[in-house]
């Protein structure tokens, strides 16, 4: 199989500035790679074709562009043999623990030990929609493990729910940590088709359920004693009903992609909103989540 991967040098001082408009813009598909020693960094994206990797960059760059980012230069379009462009994903993505949760590369499958009492979520970059290395996840995750550890024998029979799920990462998480009623949406289909494959990829086909919705109808009438939203800011405070409706009595909503900058104003939507919520936070590198727990 070809791909084709879009290469462009960037300056190793926006690197940040251009994750942050990827995530804040929802732009799947691209990369961010840097080499601390020599101060090289770039950004790059690996599509099916060669039109489809000039027609990513087009759409891309005006974005870039309009957040102040200076680019290096053009990209440099390349086809890759399937080899190339699974061993350009093997230098860059790298085993995570969560407690007893692991994020392991699947190319790792073989040699991968795990403790007694541990469990493992195999990753494929080669998919879209991301593989948790984000911070953004990477909170979600924390907070997941947690909430799954402090309800000991009654993790099975609480309810899950990952709004705006990506590549289904943390709803498989969860269903990984013990709890069996977990399900997952997105307002991508492309998104849930890569949830799915995800599912199949770590034996948990069925046990999650994937399905296409917005905030709107993907909430509607439900009750979770866990709701995962890692979503922007601007989109979680506009929804703030329906996320806070959509939790069950002693449940948690988890908030995450939000930019610490932004934390103090979500954190006064939410709180107007449910005043009676207990209410935890933290930051990780410039990112920080928002933990709420309903009163029972």
């Amino acid at each position: 199989m070809s791909l084709f991967e879009t290469k462009a040098k960037i300056l190793p001082e926006a690197v940040d500035a251009i994750d942050d408009v990827l995530l804040e813009l929802g732009v799947e598909g691209w990369s961010l790679l840097q080499d601390v020693i020599i101060r090289r960094a770039w950004l790059v994206g690996i599509f099916p074709s060669a039109a489809e990797a000039q027609a990513r960059w087009a759409e891309l760059r005006p974005l870039l562009s309009a957040a102040g980012i200076a680019l290096a230069g053009e990209p440099e379009v390349r086809a890759l043999a399937d080899q190339d462009w699974r061993d350009s994903y093997k230098a860059h993505f790298k085993a995570s623990r969560f407690g007893r949760l692991h994020w392991v590369p699947v190319w790792e499958r073989e040699k991968f030990q795990l403790g007694t009492g541990e469990v493992v979520i195999w990753l494929d970059p080669g998919l879209a929609f991301g593989t948790g290395n984000h911070e953004t996840t990477r909170l979600c995750c924390e907070r997941l493990v947690t909430l799954a550890e402090q309800a000991g024998d009654r993790v099975a029979g609480l309810r899950v729910i990952d709004a705006g799920c990506g590549s289904g990462i943390l709803a498989l998480s969860a269903a990984k940590l013990g709890f069996q009623r977990v399900e997952g949406f997105d307002n991508d289909p492309e998104a849930v088709r890569v949830s799915e494959e995800n599912a199949a990829l770590n034996d948990l086909t069925g046990s999650v359920r994937f399905f296409t919705g917005d905030l709107v109808s993907g909430l509607a009438g439900q009750q979770a004693n866990v709701l995962l939203a890692n979503i922007q800011a601007d989109v979680l405070m506009r929804f703030v009903r329906e996320l806070t409706t959509a939790v069950a009595p002693g449940g948690a909503l988890v908030l995450s992609g939000i930019l610490a900058i932004e934390l103090e104003r979500v954190r006064e939507v939410f709180t107007a909103a449910v005043p009676a919520w207990t209410v935890q936070s933290r930051v990780m590198g410039e990112w920080s989540d928002l933990a709420l727990t309903k009163p029972v």
